[in-house]
């Protein structure tokens, strides 16, 4: 009963918090003139404040720590004492965090060089790993079982540096980003609290808290009434090592834990649509002889817009995509060979895109 109330106290908490936070950043960016202007590749049409993601680190740290305070003032002891089980990891996650949330600031005010960003988030996955945070099995993936310390630990940091910029690339059309990361949180929060780590939980649903009030000034703010907002590189790259950490963290789990459900794809199947996403888009630059760290519209988002969809259409797919492929992939788990469903998600993933880039195709002839 203390850990239903805990956790749905901080999500309220960081709910609250961020319901404050969020429009005193907007006047800020007005007042100082700090927006996103729209151009040729971006989607919207009005100049709209890009710093939303300030909000994230600041609410989500201040709900957690006055949960912790709340608690200890009452004389209960449950969280403190969770808390120092996994203080190491935890402690590397909010310097790894700050870290990020810095560099994004910096990108969202002045610019930052996507190599510099890169050094950084190598940097992060270093905190990681010397937190003891890394994959150490593949749990049949690639038919691969427990791996050597050393491909564990290169192998994470690719990892850490692709799902930070996959969030932050999906981040194209209002909601999407939120959205999608949204649903992951609540998935990790669930998993975390069912098995009985309610730290993690409580981070998971203290991020949560802020994703769902800035979804809403995102998506249902209006800008000629100067209440939208976009979270920017601040909120992409705070919510992808967030999100990055949880992932790895559900992946250390073994099959007797997880209930017969693949520990990998329990852990990655809410962020398959923006890693798959990333991968083609990266894969086809490349193949255009592009620079593949170079915007341009080839997302998926880009994609449906294209055979006519709204962007609120466009947000609401992918997420319910997002939902599907994450439900099947945990419901086929135990009756599949891991490598097999891979292949259908591959297969499924590029059946879609393909059928898309035909209907783009009939629509401009």
């Amino acid at each position: 009963m203390f850990w239903s109330i805990s956790v749905i106290a901080v999500f309220l908490c960081s709910v609250f918090c961020a319901g404050i936070l969020i429009p005193q950043i907007l006047l800020i960016a007005f007042r100082k003139s700090l927006f996103d202007m729209p151009d040729e590749r971006k989607i919207h049409h009005s100049a709209v404040p890009r710093l939303g993601g300030m909000a994230f680190a600041p609410v989500v740290l201040f709900s957690a720590s006055l949960l912790l305070g709340v608690t200890l003032a009452m004389g209960d002891m449950a969280y403190l004492n969770q808390l120092l089980l996994q203080i190491k990891p935890v402690a590397f996650l909010i310097c790894a965090v700050i870290m990020l949330y810095v560099v994004g600031l910096a990108d969202d005010l002045v610019g930052v060089k996507y190599r510099a960003k890169f050094v950084v988030q190598i940097l992060c996955a270093i905190m990681f790993i010397a937190s003891g945070t890394y994959v150490c099995d593949f749990s049949g993936v690639m038919f691969c079982g427990e791996l050597y310390s050393w491909f564990g630990i290169l192998f994470t940091m690719l990892l850490v540096v692709f799902v930070i910029n996959a969030i932050n690339l999906i981040d194209g059309v209002d909601g999407l980003a939120s959205g999608l990361s949204g649903v992951a949180l609540l998935f990790y929060g669930t998993m975390f609290y069912m098995m009985g780590e309610y730290v993690y939980a409580v981070i998971a649903f203290a991020t949560l808290g802020a994703v769902v009030q800035f979804f809403y000034y995102n998506v249902f703010g209006k800008a000629e009434k100067q209440q939208k907002i976009f979270m920017g590189d601040t909120g992409a790259l705070t919510i992808g090592i967030l999100l990055c950490f949880l992932a790895i963290k559900l992946s250390q789990h073994n099959l007797e834990e997880t209930h017969g459900v693949n520990p990998l794809v329990m852990a990655f199947a809410p962020l398959i649509i923006p890693c798959f996403d990333v991968i083609r888009v990266f894969m086809g630059r490349i193949r255009r002889n592009k620079n593949p760290f170079l915007p341009d519209k080839s997302h998926i988002h880009h994609k449906l817009i294209a055979v006519g969809m709204s962007t609120r259409l466009t947000m609401i797919t992918i997420i319910v995509c997002s939902i599907i492929f994450t439900a099947l992939n945990i419901l086929l788990s135990p009756y599949m060979n891991v490598n097999v469903l891979l292949l259908l998600d591959v297969l499924v993933w590029v059946l879609f895109n393909v059928w898309l880039t035909r209907r783009i195709k009939n629509r401009s002839n």
